[in-house]
């Protein structure tokens, strides 16, 4: 574990430069150490724990549930990228699913146990007394249990796992990426991401949802049974995406009068973003603005110098509770992604999202975007030129139609059904 924190300093500090990985890193010590040893918040449960006790009891007395998840991971609740974590939980607990999500001490604001809404509750680790407090109490409860895990949580350990295992709850893994260690920030793929690998590829009680067909794949093969293993691509949330105020946006309404066409992007600005593409588009196309939005995940970005072309406009991140005030505004909505290892494995939110949004969606030769009638394909330069040069055309009525089924057919709240499924097989 320290040789991975480590390495994710040293990834850090040449993405964002010494200074502001040191502030980071401050930021995040005091998150995760100092907060733990704090006196003050030790001596509050202390004196609160009468209450947080009968408060736990009550929500574990109520009759709206008849499963327990229990969600450990570093992902947050209130992060910039509001995605499957989050979308799934909020349509599971609509499925009679009563969820204990941890947070993040760095962008969450829960001192032990907090109600984000019926049957979602946000829990925060950091005593060590709350936690072993809530984890006797759920033992305890004489209904199915779930430890929900995603392939990427780098911070859970081993021995956690077994913890919960050996009281009474399963597990539902979540492989949702390929294993790769330029996700996590290290140079080598962290331990406790191994380590849980393993143990659900030798363990077939173990529930697996894959988001991508080559990840159902790799697990169908290393198994060599398809047994508790489904596929379960992203989603959408299709009321967010549709439901839209009249609200302008100063920025992108000044765009919409000094460009002829809007192409968009937004996610993460990374390694994998095909940045040589998008220059080659810009100069080629003068007439356009190149809109990205999104958080600079490493330091590619940068380097790229894209920024310097003056029809590349860079927005910065936008909150997931009105990106798609900004996205009404694409005329095209793509995703220039390079082909590897990382991008053969991702089934990518935005695209359902795009289809949602009623947009020409083009892509790079992604393999999971194949499977939707509504992507067009660039497999190449001339391709992405071609529908460029034809999108009026291409968006026709017909096409519209193709967006919204591909977007109804994916909905979160369809993802979420395809994981209860899975819970009553084995229950």
């Amino acid at each position: 574990m320290m040789q991975d924190r480590v390495s994710k300093f040293i990834n850090v500090m040449k993405r964002d430069g010494l200074l502001s990985t040191i502030k980071k890193s401050i930021k995040y010590i005091y998150a995760n150490y100092i907060n733990k040893i704090n006196i003050s918040k030790r001596i509050r449960f202390t004196k609160d724990k009468n209450n947080i006790s009968n408060y736990i009891d009550n929500i574990l007395k109520s009759n709206n549930y008849n499963r327990i998840l229990v969600w450990r991971g570093s992902f947050g609740w209130k992060v910039p990228l509001f995605q499957r974590p989050q979308q799934i939980a909020n349509c599971l607990i609509e499925k009679n699913c009563l969820i204990f999500y941890e947070v993040t001490r760095m962008t969450d604001d829960v001192k032990f146990i907090k109600k984000e809404s019926d049957n979602l509750y946000l829990v925060n680790y950091e005593i060590n007394d709350f936690e072993k407090l809530l984890f006797q109490k759920l033992i305890n409860v004489k209904l199915p249990k779930y430890l929900q895990l995603y392939s990427t949580c780098w911070d859970v350990k081993k021995e956690k796992l077994d913890l919960y295992l050996n009281n009474g709850f399963k597990m539902l893994y979540e492989y949702i990426d390929d294993l790769n260690p330029l996700l996590a920030g290290t140079d080598k793929l962290p331990k406790n991401v191994e380590d849980i690998h393993n143990y659900v590829i030798n363990n077939k009680e173990v529930l697996v949802v894959t988001s991508a067909s080559i990840l159902y794949e790799d697990m169908l093969a290393k198994r060599k049974d398809d047994k508790n293993i489904i596929l379960s691509s992203n989603g959408v949330d299709i009321a967010h995406f549709t439901n839209l105020s009249n609200d302008k946006i100063v920025k992108m309404e000044k765009l919409k009068k000094d460009y002829e066409i809007i192409i968009g992007y937004y996610g993460a600005l990374a390694t994998w973003f095909d940045y040589d593409l998008v220059r080659k588009l810009a100069n080629e196309y003068k007439h356009i603005a190149f809109v990205l939005i999104g958080i600079k995940y490493d330091n590619s970005y940068d380097l790229s110098k894209i920024e310097d072309i003056s029809n590349v406009i860079y927005i910065g991140p936008v909150d997931y509770k009105i990106l798609p005030l900004y996205a009404r505004y694409f005329d095209i909505a793509w995703i220039p992604f390079m082909i590897n290892e990382i991008t053969l494995a991702t089934n990518p939110i935005k695209a359902f999202e795009y289809m949602a949004l009623g947009k020409l969606v083009i892509t790079s030769d992604l393999p999971e975007c194949h499977k939707y009638k509504s992507i067009k394909i660039a497999k190449n330069f001339e391709d992405y030129k071609y529908y460029i040069n034809n999108y009026k055309k291409l968006n026709d009525i017909a096409y519209k139609k193709q967006l919204k089924a591909d977007a109804n057919n994916n909905s979160w709240n369809h993802k979420a059904e395809e994981i209860i499924e899975l819970f009553i097989n084995n229950e």
